[in-house]
């Protein structure tokens, strides 16, 4: 660049800079300065539009299903008020490449009041300007953007054009209320709700109101005395001054801290008579707190669960969940008098005693089998196995609303079984961990890491030679054929826990009961110590704040402990078997690196499964025994035989033959809606990817096999991020089958969409959606949330 175009450019960005300046002083003399404004009143004025009553729901259903998570657009969560004051930010939570980690700005944790907020670089989007209805709608960014839509609607077509990016990592435009009117006219389309139809104009005439008169709000109503009552029981509980009660409560809290608690006698949408819904539900969270039971909360915010709190006397307390519950981050957790005492049961009761409490510093903080290592083994295996949906859940819900990062190392369809709880087993796990507690160090206990690579070469010859002495422990300390059906946990014949199937969509997965869908490629067998390690790598040591060698190490992690619990399932298959897989889900993987991370080698060298194999695909046939063996806990929600009709079950059943180019064009997850005189059928379909290996995060495009893609056909609904609905007549079902089934270009994909699809573009889409959502809400009282509309296709 020669010196006149420097010099010009130079120019350009100071003029530039410039008018953003003038434009903003110019804002400032029309409109007044910025000053944080009080909203919440104790009696709203004569004639105000109610935001519990007539604004929430609206919010509920047409904003927060993009704004609700940590993936919000420019942070902006609007699933509370509390949300919606805070106002949005242009630092990403999302950025794999940083450098070093980020404050947090956890809603409810990092600050707890606008101006707190201000200060950490959140600016409003309503008007925090001269108390005029012109400025509340000029210089509220909301009223702006809805006002947008309004005047530009979503054009007319099928596919919205390139101007509209619908990809996760695009640029966010994080505009202020001085630059809007220059966004506006680069941008004409993208009011909100961006790239989808504006709302109803009663919906908007609602909210507009609402804002043009200062967006008021009364404080919530306080809870009721019958829920006190609960929650101070609970808290009598975990509170107890025995040192073997304060660790047992750690223990609890820092495996419950994202659960969605809740009290099912008091529980709207599980009592009889009552029809459920979201705004009658209510959740609780569990805290660290420096005061106890009978104070206010006085919350300890640390960046993971077992960080130092700072105080002498931790407390464990119950709190109100203050935000609309969405589906990709919620996890149910009961609480009742059963719960209570199981674990009186486990914990309490148990015959162990603590001496000293354990430390907080990392690097034993971290590492779940120092610090519990008093509680005994078989209570905390036994506490992660009674709700293990819950505990698998964790890692893909958790304190992310996206897991590529960790998701990237799994395959997208596979079975997990549980190994029995067995107190022999475990003293003999217990004895080989007690050895090697110096040596296995997990990843949470880092932070930053500036070198993954040099951490990875650690961690890499660690497993290898964990591997090796688990092989040479067992082997020594098992008797030959301990291998048997009688290894996996059967859930006690009542826990319908006892097998889950995982469905990965990218970078989102769902965790559901019972074996879905058609026999997957791989399968897991976890047991206490894998379950931990993948606890405290995944949920209490991952930072979704962190820099990037932090998240991408814990994807390399990952991938040992995926090989380690596919290993066990292996150990279940013959050995010829046993090698023949290996091969088949590591296609072009060095053989003496599978054989490192992939076999215990002493143990496999005497162990002959004590299973009798008839045919010459063993794994399918370890499948049916299994299934069989846990046959009286398997939930039969999502099987076919849930369906009413014999000819529906019959049709869709031609899906799950389906393998290669029509699936592919498939979307990740799809909504079904079957329109019946009987009643309306809903049900998913979910594409599964097919892939050589899991091994490398970035090679697997270049591992993809869409030869071998399959379609699941899952009646009810499974995921939070849909990609797609349908809907269509029973009467269509055979030519909706035949028309999915005949795909071969992106141009038949349009033709099933013209003819079934609900397009993001569909002026009707509202309608239509929330048919969708109301029938999740009426299926699944409890575990339904808001689903997610981030990931809807645009073909």
């Amino acid at each position: 660049m020669d010196k006149r175009n420097k010099y010009y450019w130079l120019l350009v960005v100071l003029l530039l800079g410039g008018c953003s300046v003038i434009g903003a002083i110019q804002f400032e003399d029309l409109y007044g300065k910025v000053a944080v404004r009080q909203r919440t009143v104790d009696v709203l004025p004569p004639g105000a539009i109610d935001y519990w009553r007539e604004v929430k729901p609206i919010l509920e259903r047409r904003c927060v299903v993009c704004h609700g998570c940590y993936d919000a657009p420019c942070q902006l969560k609007m699933s509370s008020i509390e949300g919606i004051d805070r106002g949005a930010s242009k630092a990403k939570v999302y950025h794999s490449t940083r450098l070093q980690a980020e404050p947090t700005t956890r809603l409810f944790k990092d600050a707890h009041t606008t101006g707190e907020w201000r200060e950490k670089g959140f600016y409003s989007v309503l008007n925090e300007r001269a108390e005029t209805v012109e400025a509340n709608r000029e210089a509220g960014l909301m009223y702006r953007m809805l006002a947008l839509k309004e005047q530009n609607p979503l054009p007319k077509v099928k596919q919205l054009g390139a101007s509209f990016d619908l990809s996760l990592k695009r640029e966010q435009s994080c505009v202020k209320d001085e630059n809007f009117n220059q966004f506006a006219r680069e941008h004409p389309l993208w009011g909100m709700p961006y790239a989808l139809p504006g709302l109803a104009q009663a919906e908007q005439d609602v909210i507009k109101q609402w804002l043009e008169q200062g967006a008021l709000y009364t404080a919530r109503p306080p809870l009721l005395p019958s829920t006190i009552e609960r929650i101070q029981y609970w808290e009598a509980f975990l509170n107890g001054d025995a040192l073997k009660q304060q660790l047992s409560s750690r223990y609890l809290y820092e495996h419950l801290y994202f659960a969605h608690l809740y009290f099912p006698d008091l529980f709207p949408g599980l009592l009889p008579n009552l029809l459920p819904g979201l705004e009658r539900r209510q959740f609780f969270t569990l805290v660290r707190s420096a005061t106890p039971p009978g104070e206010p909360v006085q919350l300890i915010a640390t960046r993971r669960p077992y960080d130092d709190p700072g105080v002498e006397r931790v407390y464990y307390r119950i709190q109100p969940v203050l935000s609309t519950i969405v589906t990709k981050t919620h996890m149910p957790y009961r609480l009742d008098e059963q719960r209570m005492q199981r674990w009186q049961t486990l914990f309490v009761d148990a015959p162990f005693e603590v001496s000293q409490l354990p430390s907080y510093e990392v690097q034993y903080a971290s590492n779940p089998f120092v610090t519990f290592d008093e509680i005994p083994v078989h209570s905390r295996y036994q506490f992660l196995l009674d709700e293990a949906q819950f505990t698998i859940m964790a890692f893909i819900k958790g304190t992310v609303c996206r897991g590529q990062i960790a998701l990237s190392v799994i395959q997208d369809n596979f079975w997990v079984f549980f190994v029995q709880p067995d107190p022999e087993r475990l003293e003999v796990f217990e004895d080989f961990m007690a050895q090697r507690e110096e040596s296995l160090e997990l990843p949470a206990s880092s932070g930053d890491i500036f070198r993954p690579l040099k951490h990875w070469k650690t961690y890499k010859n660690q497993q290898q030679k964990f591997m090796e002495d688990q092989g040479q422990y067992l082997a020594d300390h098992l008797a030959a054929d301990d291998i048997s059906l009688n290894l996996i946990w059967d859930g006690d014949g009542r826990n319908n826990n006892a097998a889950l199937t995982i469905f990965r969509h990218v970078d989102s997965a769902t965790v559901e009961k019972g074996l879905i869908g058609q026999v997957p490629k791989t399968a897991w067998v976890l047991d206490y110590g894998l379950l931990e390690r993948i606890h405290y790598l995944l949920v209490a040591g991952y930072d979704v704040f962190g820099n990037g060698g932090h998240q991408l190490f814990t994807r390399l992690y990952m991938d040992f402990l995926r090989m380690e619990a596919e290993a066990k399932f292996l150990q279940l298959l013959p050995p010829v078997a046993r090698a023949r897989e290996r091969e088949f889900w590591y296609q072009g993987v060095d053989a003496d690196e599978i054989k490192r991370y992939l076999t215990l080698p002493a143990f496999e060298k005497k162990s002959v499964p004590a299973i009798a194999y008839q045919s010459g695909d063993e794994k399918r046939e370890l499948f049916g025994m299994l299934a069989q063996r846990l046959n009286k806990v398997l939930p039969t929600k999502h099987q076919m035989s849930s369906l009413r009709s014999a000819a529906t079950r019959g049709q869709l059943a031609r899906l799950l033959t389906l393998k290669g180019k029509a699936v592919t064009f498939m979307p990740e997850i799809a909504f079904v809606k079957i329109e019946s005189n009987e009643g309306d059928e809903y049900l998913t379909l979910v594409a599964n990817r097919a892939y050589s290996s899991m091994t490398s995060m970035i090679k697997e495009q270049k591992n993809r096999l869409p030869d071998e893609d399959t379609l699941s056909v899952v009646p009810g609904f499974i995921g939070a991020y849909p990609n797609a609905f349908y809907q269509l007549e029973e009467a269509q079902l055979a030519n909706f089958v035949d028309a999915i089934s005949g795909i071969e270009t992106e141009s038949d994909y349009g033709q099933l969409l013209d003819a079934y699809g609900v397009r993001r573009t569909d002026a009707d889409f509202w309608v239509k959606s929330d048919a969708f959502h109301r029938a999740y809400r009426q299926r699944y009282p409890l575990s339904s949330g808001v689903l997610d509309f981030n990931r809807l296709d645009n073909r």
